[in-house]
Protein backbone atom coordinates (compact mmCIF):
# COMPACT_ATOMS: atom_id res chain seq x y z
CA UNK A 1 0.00 0.00 0.00
CA UNK A 2 1.38 3.41 -0.95
CA UNK A 3 0.91 6.58 1.08
CA UNK A 4 1.30 9.99 -0.48
CA UNK A 5 1.31 13.43 1.09
CA UNK A 6 -1.67 15.64 0.26
CA UNK A 7 -0.91 18.58 -2.02
CA UNK A 8 -0.32 22.04 -0.63
CA UNK A 9 1.80 23.43 2.17
CA UNK A 10 2.65 21.24 5.16
CA UNK A 11 1.65 21.75 8.78
CA UNK A 12 1.30 25.33 10.00
CA UNK A 13 2.97 26.08 13.32
CA UNK A 14 1.01 28.64 15.31
CA UNK A 15 2.93 28.74 18.59
CA UNK A 16 4.72 32.08 18.80
CA UNK A 17 7.68 30.60 20.70
CA UNK A 18 8.94 29.14 17.41
CA UNK A 19 10.13 32.56 16.34
CA UNK A 20 13.24 34.58 15.62
CA UNK A 21 13.16 36.32 19.02
CA UNK A 22 13.27 33.05 20.94
CA UNK A 23 15.89 31.59 18.62
CA UNK A 24 18.07 34.69 19.01
CA UNK A 25 17.80 34.68 22.80
CA UNK A 26 18.90 31.04 23.01
CA UNK A 27 21.43 31.55 20.24
CA UNK A 28 23.31 34.17 22.28
CA UNK A 29 23.92 31.65 25.05
CA UNK A 30 24.76 28.89 22.59
CA UNK A 31 27.27 31.06 20.73
CA UNK A 32 29.03 31.88 24.01
CA UNK A 33 29.34 28.22 25.02
CA UNK A 34 30.58 27.31 21.54
CA UNK A 35 33.18 30.07 21.68
CA UNK A 36 34.48 28.95 25.08
CA UNK A 37 34.43 25.29 24.05
CA UNK A 38 36.21 25.97 20.76
CA UNK A 39 38.89 28.23 22.24
CA UNK A 40 39.76 25.89 25.10
CA UNK A 41 39.60 22.89 22.77
CA UNK A 42 42.12 24.40 20.34
CA UNK A 43 44.37 25.24 23.29
CA UNK A 44 44.12 21.66 24.55
CA UNK A 45 44.97 20.30 21.11
CA UNK A 46 48.10 22.44 20.79
CA UNK A 47 49.21 21.48 24.30
CA UNK A 48 48.89 17.80 23.38
CA UNK A 49 50.25 18.06 19.83
CA UNK A 50 52.38 21.21 19.61
CA UNK A 51 54.02 22.01 16.28
CA UNK A 52 57.79 22.28 16.45
CA UNK A 53 57.84 26.09 16.30
CA UNK A 54 55.54 26.30 19.32
CA UNK A 55 56.92 23.58 21.58
CA UNK A 56 59.50 25.76 23.36
CA UNK A 57 57.02 28.58 23.93
CA UNK A 58 54.19 26.71 25.63
CA UNK A 59 54.00 28.09 29.19
CA UNK A 60 54.39 25.88 32.23
CA UNK A 61 52.66 28.45 34.44
CA UNK A 62 50.19 28.95 35.92
CA UNK A 63 50.58 25.38 37.10
CA UNK A 64 46.78 25.01 37.29
CA UNK A 65 46.19 26.45 33.82
CA UNK A 66 45.25 23.25 32.00
CA UNK A 67 43.02 22.19 34.87
CA UNK A 68 41.02 25.39 34.39
CA UNK A 69 40.90 25.46 30.59
CA UNK A 70 40.07 21.78 30.10
CA UNK A 71 37.47 21.94 32.85
CA UNK A 72 35.89 24.88 31.01
CA UNK A 73 36.08 22.95 27.75
CA UNK A 74 34.14 19.97 29.05
CA UNK A 75 31.69 22.03 31.13
CA UNK A 76 30.87 24.38 28.23
CA UNK A 77 30.48 21.42 25.87
CA UNK A 78 28.02 19.70 28.19
CA UNK A 79 26.14 22.97 28.78
CA UNK A 80 25.85 23.45 25.01
CA UNK A 81 23.86 20.23 24.59
CA UNK A 82 20.56 21.42 26.14
CA UNK A 83 21.09 24.83 24.53
CA UNK A 84 21.51 23.29 21.08
CA UNK A 85 18.41 21.13 21.55
CA UNK A 86 16.40 24.18 22.67
CA UNK A 87 17.68 26.18 19.71
CA UNK A 88 16.68 23.42 17.29
CA UNK A 89 13.25 23.25 18.92
CA UNK A 90 12.76 26.98 18.39
CA UNK A 91 13.63 26.86 14.68
CA UNK A 92 12.55 23.41 13.52
CA UNK A 93 9.28 24.63 11.90
CA UNK A 94 11.48 26.26 9.26
CA UNK A 95 12.34 22.74 8.10
CA UNK A 96 8.77 22.57 6.82
CA UNK A 97 8.86 25.92 5.00
CA UNK A 98 7.17 25.85 1.61
CA UNK A 99 8.57 25.80 -0.96
CA UNK A 100 11.63 24.12 0.56
CA UNK A 101 14.01 25.89 -1.86
CA UNK A 102 13.21 29.31 -3.30
CA UNK A 103 16.47 30.13 -5.06
CA UNK A 104 20.08 29.09 -5.44
CA UNK A 105 21.13 31.36 -2.59
CA UNK A 106 18.35 29.95 -0.39
CA UNK A 107 19.49 26.41 -1.22
CA UNK A 108 23.07 27.27 -0.25
CA UNK A 109 21.83 28.83 2.99
CA UNK A 110 19.86 25.71 3.89
CA UNK A 111 22.85 23.54 3.02
CA UNK A 112 25.10 25.60 5.32
CA UNK A 113 22.55 25.24 8.14
CA UNK A 114 22.44 21.48 7.57
CA UNK A 115 26.24 21.32 7.82
CA UNK A 116 26.19 23.43 11.00
CA UNK A 117 23.53 21.32 12.71
CA UNK A 118 25.08 17.99 11.72
CA UNK A 119 28.60 19.05 12.71
CA UNK A 120 27.45 20.56 16.02
CA UNK A 121 25.46 17.46 16.98
CA UNK A 122 28.38 15.23 16.02
CA UNK A 123 30.87 17.36 17.95
CA UNK A 124 28.88 17.62 21.17
CA UNK A 125 27.74 14.02 21.42
CA UNK A 126 31.07 12.44 20.44
CA UNK A 127 32.74 14.80 22.91
CA UNK A 128 30.30 13.67 25.60
CA UNK A 129 31.10 10.00 24.88
CA UNK A 130 34.80 10.83 25.08
CA UNK A 131 34.33 11.96 28.69
CA UNK A 132 33.18 8.40 29.38
CA UNK A 133 36.11 6.99 27.33
CA UNK A 134 33.62 5.18 25.11
CA UNK A 135 34.46 5.18 21.41
CA UNK A 136 31.85 3.27 19.36
CA UNK A 137 33.30 4.42 16.03
CA UNK A 138 36.15 3.29 13.77
CA UNK A 139 38.01 6.62 13.48
CA UNK A 140 40.63 8.25 15.71
CA UNK A 141 38.71 10.63 17.97
CA UNK A 142 41.34 13.34 18.54
CA UNK A 143 42.12 14.47 14.94
CA UNK A 144 38.49 14.11 13.82
CA UNK A 145 37.18 16.06 16.83
CA UNK A 146 39.72 18.80 16.16
CA UNK A 147 38.91 19.01 12.44
CA UNK A 148 35.13 19.08 12.94
CA UNK A 149 35.55 21.88 15.52
CA UNK A 150 36.79 24.13 12.71
CA UNK A 151 33.88 23.06 10.51
CA UNK A 152 31.45 23.99 13.28
CA UNK A 153 33.00 27.40 13.85
CA UNK A 154 33.20 28.16 10.13
CA UNK A 155 29.57 27.17 9.58
CA UNK A 156 28.52 29.12 12.69
CA UNK A 157 30.23 32.32 11.51
CA UNK A 158 28.66 31.93 8.07
CA UNK A 159 25.25 31.38 9.65
CA UNK A 160 25.61 34.48 11.85
CA UNK A 161 26.68 36.58 8.83
CA UNK A 162 23.70 35.44 6.76
CA UNK A 163 21.20 35.85 9.60
CA UNK A 164 22.69 39.04 11.05
CA UNK A 165 19.83 41.38 9.99
CA UNK A 166 17.33 39.15 11.80
CA UNK A 167 19.64 38.63 14.78
CA UNK A 168 20.18 42.39 15.06
CA UNK A 169 16.45 43.05 15.05
CA UNK A 170 15.85 40.66 17.96
CA UNK A 171 19.06 40.96 19.96
CA UNK A 172 18.05 43.48 22.63
CA UNK A 173 15.19 43.53 25.08
CA UNK A 174 13.63 46.60 23.47
CA UNK A 175 13.56 45.01 20.04
CA UNK A 176 10.22 44.17 18.33
CA UNK A 177 8.20 41.46 20.00
CA UNK A 178 7.08 40.83 23.54
CA UNK A 179 8.09 38.65 26.43
CA UNK A 180 4.45 38.13 27.48
CA UNK A 181 2.40 35.92 25.15
CA UNK A 182 -1.27 34.92 25.19
CA UNK A 183 -2.12 32.04 27.48
CA UNK A 184 -3.32 30.05 24.47
CA UNK A 185 0.25 29.84 23.24
CA UNK A 186 1.33 27.87 26.28
CA UNK A 187 4.42 28.90 28.31
CA UNK A 188 5.58 32.39 27.50
CA UNK A 189 9.06 33.18 26.30
CA UNK A 190 10.37 34.19 29.70
CA UNK A 191 9.25 30.89 31.21
CA UNK A 192 10.82 28.98 28.33
CA UNK A 193 14.15 30.76 28.74
CA UNK A 194 14.07 30.24 32.50
CA UNK A 195 13.45 26.54 31.89
CA UNK A 196 16.34 26.31 29.42
CA UNK A 197 18.63 28.16 31.85
CA UNK A 198 17.59 25.76 34.63
CA UNK A 199 18.39 22.77 32.42
CA UNK A 200 21.80 24.20 31.57
CA UNK A 201 22.48 24.95 35.23
CA UNK A 202 21.43 21.45 36.27
CA UNK A 203 23.69 19.61 33.83
CA UNK A 204 26.56 21.98 34.64
CA UNK A 205 26.32 21.70 38.42
CA UNK A 206 25.87 17.92 38.39
CA UNK A 207 28.89 17.32 36.14
CA UNK A 208 31.35 20.16 36.87
CA UNK A 209 32.31 18.63 40.21
CA UNK A 210 34.78 16.33 38.43
CA UNK A 211 36.98 19.38 37.86
CA UNK A 212 35.67 21.92 40.41
CA UNK A 213 36.47 20.61 43.87
CA UNK A 214 33.86 22.79 45.59
CA UNK A 215 31.09 21.12 43.54
CA UNK A 216 32.34 17.59 44.09
CA UNK A 217 29.40 16.57 46.30
CA UNK A 218 26.93 17.62 43.59
CA UNK A 219 28.62 15.74 40.73
CA UNK A 220 25.85 13.15 40.44
CA UNK A 221 26.22 12.68 36.68
CA UNK A 222 29.91 13.38 36.22
CA UNK A 223 31.63 10.67 34.16
CA UNK A 224 34.43 10.43 36.74
CA UNK A 225 34.70 11.27 40.43
CA UNK A 226 38.23 12.41 41.36
CA UNK A 227 37.52 11.38 44.95
CA UNK A 228 37.99 7.69 44.16
CA UNK A 229 41.03 5.84 42.85
CA UNK A 230 44.25 4.09 43.69
CA UNK A 231 46.21 6.14 46.24
CA UNK A 232 43.37 8.67 46.23
CA UNK A 233 43.76 9.52 42.54
CA UNK A 234 41.80 8.13 39.56
CA UNK A 235 43.56 6.06 36.92
CA UNK A 236 42.78 6.34 33.21
CA UNK A 237 45.29 3.89 31.76
CA UNK A 238 46.10 0.93 33.96
CA UNK A 239 49.30 -1.08 33.98
CA UNK A 240 47.36 -4.04 32.59
CA UNK A 241 46.18 -1.95 29.63
CA UNK A 242 49.76 -0.79 29.04
CA UNK A 243 51.03 -4.38 29.44
CA UNK A 244 53.43 -3.41 32.21
CA UNK A 245 53.86 -6.03 34.94
CA UNK A 246 55.85 -6.27 38.14
CA UNK A 247 57.87 -9.08 36.58
CA UNK A 248 58.94 -6.81 33.71
CA UNK A 249 60.30 -4.26 36.21
CA UNK A 250 62.58 -6.56 38.21
CA UNK A 251 65.73 -5.24 36.51
CA UNK A 252 64.40 -1.71 35.92
CA UNK A 253 66.79 1.18 35.60
CA UNK A 254 66.49 4.67 34.18
CA UNK A 255 68.58 5.44 31.11
CA UNK A 256 69.39 9.10 30.53
CA UNK A 257 70.76 9.91 27.07
CA UNK A 258 72.77 13.05 26.30
CA UNK A 259 76.36 14.24 25.82
CA UNK A 260 77.16 12.48 29.13
CA UNK A 261 74.78 9.50 29.26
CA UNK A 262 74.26 7.53 32.44
CA UNK A 263 71.92 5.02 34.06
CA UNK A 264 70.37 4.96 37.52
CA UNK A 265 68.74 2.21 39.51
CA UNK A 266 65.70 2.95 41.63
CA UNK A 267 67.88 2.96 44.75
CA UNK A 268 70.24 5.49 43.16
CA UNK A 269 67.31 7.69 42.14
CA UNK A 270 65.99 7.64 45.70
CA UNK A 271 69.43 8.68 46.93
CA UNK A 272 69.40 11.87 44.83
CA UNK A 273 68.00 15.15 46.24
CA UNK A 274 64.23 14.74 46.47
CA UNK A 275 61.73 17.53 45.88
CA UNK A 276 58.06 17.70 46.80
CA UNK A 277 55.41 19.56 44.77
CA UNK A 278 51.64 19.75 44.79
CA UNK A 279 50.31 19.59 41.24
CA UNK A 280 47.04 18.52 39.63
CA UNK A 281 46.48 15.70 37.22
CA UNK A 282 44.10 17.19 34.66
CA UNK A 283 42.79 14.82 32.02
CA UNK A 284 41.28 15.60 28.64
CA UNK A 285 38.02 13.97 29.75
CA UNK A 286 37.54 16.90 32.15
CA UNK A 287 38.32 15.47 35.58
CA UNK A 288 41.20 16.79 37.65
CA UNK A 289 42.62 16.52 41.15
CA UNK A 290 45.66 17.88 42.96
CA UNK A 291 48.09 15.56 44.68
CA UNK A 292 51.43 15.67 46.49
CA UNK A 293 54.33 14.29 44.44
CA UNK A 294 57.94 13.57 45.43
CA UNK A 295 60.84 12.90 43.11
CA UNK A 296 63.87 14.20 41.23
CA UNK A 297 63.77 17.36 39.15
CA UNK A 298 63.91 16.61 35.44
CA UNK A 299 66.18 19.60 34.81
CA UNK A 300 68.75 18.17 37.25
CA UNK A 301 68.83 14.88 35.34
CA UNK A 302 69.15 16.71 32.02
CA UNK A 303 71.97 18.88 33.37
CA UNK A 304 73.84 15.82 34.65
CA UNK A 305 73.54 14.29 31.16
CA UNK A 306 75.10 17.39 29.59
CA UNK A 307 71.95 19.29 28.69
CA UNK A 308 72.16 23.06 28.80
CA UNK A 309 69.60 25.47 30.28
CA UNK A 310 67.72 25.53 26.97
CA UNK A 311 67.46 21.79 26.44
CA UNK A 312 64.21 19.95 25.85
CA UNK A 313 63.44 16.44 27.02
CA UNK A 314 62.06 13.33 25.39
CA UNK A 315 60.49 10.74 27.65
CA UNK A 316 59.97 7.12 26.63
CA UNK A 317 57.60 4.85 28.53
CA UNK A 318 57.99 1.12 29.09
CA UNK A 319 54.42 0.50 27.91
CA UNK A 320 54.29 -1.75 24.88
CA UNK A 321 52.18 0.57 22.70
CA UNK A 322 50.12 3.71 22.86
CA UNK A 323 49.70 7.09 21.20
CA UNK A 324 51.64 8.80 23.99
CA UNK A 325 54.32 6.19 24.65
CA UNK A 326 56.96 8.74 23.54
CA UNK A 327 56.46 12.26 24.86
CA UNK A 328 58.39 15.41 23.95
CA UNK A 329 58.66 18.17 26.52
CA UNK A 330 59.43 21.74 25.48
CA UNK A 331 62.12 23.85 27.12
CA UNK A 332 59.86 25.72 29.55
CA UNK A 333 58.41 22.47 30.88
CA UNK A 334 61.70 20.59 31.02
CA UNK A 335 63.44 23.41 32.89
CA UNK A 336 60.61 24.22 35.30
CA UNK A 337 61.56 23.35 38.91
CA UNK A 338 58.09 21.88 39.42
CA UNK A 339 58.62 19.23 36.74
CA UNK A 340 59.62 15.99 38.42
CA UNK A 341 60.45 12.43 37.67
CA UNK A 342 58.09 11.41 40.46
CA UNK A 343 58.78 8.38 42.64
CA UNK A 344 56.11 8.87 45.31
CA UNK A 345 52.48 9.97 45.48
CA UNK A 346 51.09 11.28 48.74
CA UNK A 347 54.23 10.13 50.56
CA UNK A 348 53.86 6.54 49.32
CA UNK A 349 55.77 4.67 46.62
CA UNK A 350 53.90 4.91 43.33
CA UNK A 351 51.47 2.09 42.69
CA UNK A 352 51.91 0.13 39.47
CA UNK A 353 48.82 1.78 37.98
CA UNK A 354 50.20 5.23 38.76
CA UNK A 355 53.45 4.54 36.93
CA UNK A 356 55.78 2.68 39.30
CA UNK A 357 58.72 2.92 39.45
CA UNK A 358 58.85 6.46 38.00
CA UNK A 359 56.58 8.85 36.13
CA UNK A 360 56.52 12.43 34.93
CA UNK A 361 54.54 15.13 36.71
CA UNK A 362 54.68 18.66 35.28
CA UNK A 363 52.68 21.87 35.69
CA UNK A 364 50.01 23.05 33.24
CA UNK A 365 50.11 19.78 31.31
CA UNK A 366 47.42 17.39 29.98
CA UNK A 367 47.24 14.13 31.90
CA UNK A 368 48.10 12.06 28.81
CA UNK A 369 51.51 13.77 28.76
CA UNK A 370 52.30 12.94 32.40
CA UNK A 371 54.10 9.82 31.19
CA UNK A 372 54.02 6.74 33.40
CA UNK A 373 56.46 3.79 33.65
CA UNK A 374 59.38 5.93 32.44
CA UNK A 375 62.29 3.91 31.10
CA UNK A 376 64.32 6.47 29.20
CA UNK A 377 64.92 10.21 29.38
CA UNK A 378 66.71 11.98 26.54
CA UNK A 379 68.31 15.40 26.23
CA UNK A 380 66.98 17.03 23.05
Amino acid sequence: MRFTLPPGPPITFKARLHDARTATAIGRWLALTFLVCFTTGVLSHFLQHPPGWLADHLPSRPYWGYRLTQGLHVVSGIAAIPLLLAKLWAVYPRLFAWPPVRSVSHALERLSVAVLVAAALFQLFTGLLNTFQWYPWPFNFVPVHYAVAWVVMGALLLHIAVQWPRIRDHFTLDSPGTLSLPEADGPNRRQLLVGVAAAVGAVTVTTAGQSVTALGRLALFAPRSPAYGVQGLPVNRTAAAARVTEASLVDWHLTVHGPRPFTLTLEELNALPQHEVTLPIACVEGWSKSARWTGVRVRDLLERAGGGPGSRARVVSLEAAGAYRVMDMGRLYAQDPLTLLALRLGGEVLSLDHGYPARIIAPNRPGVLQTKWVGRLEVV
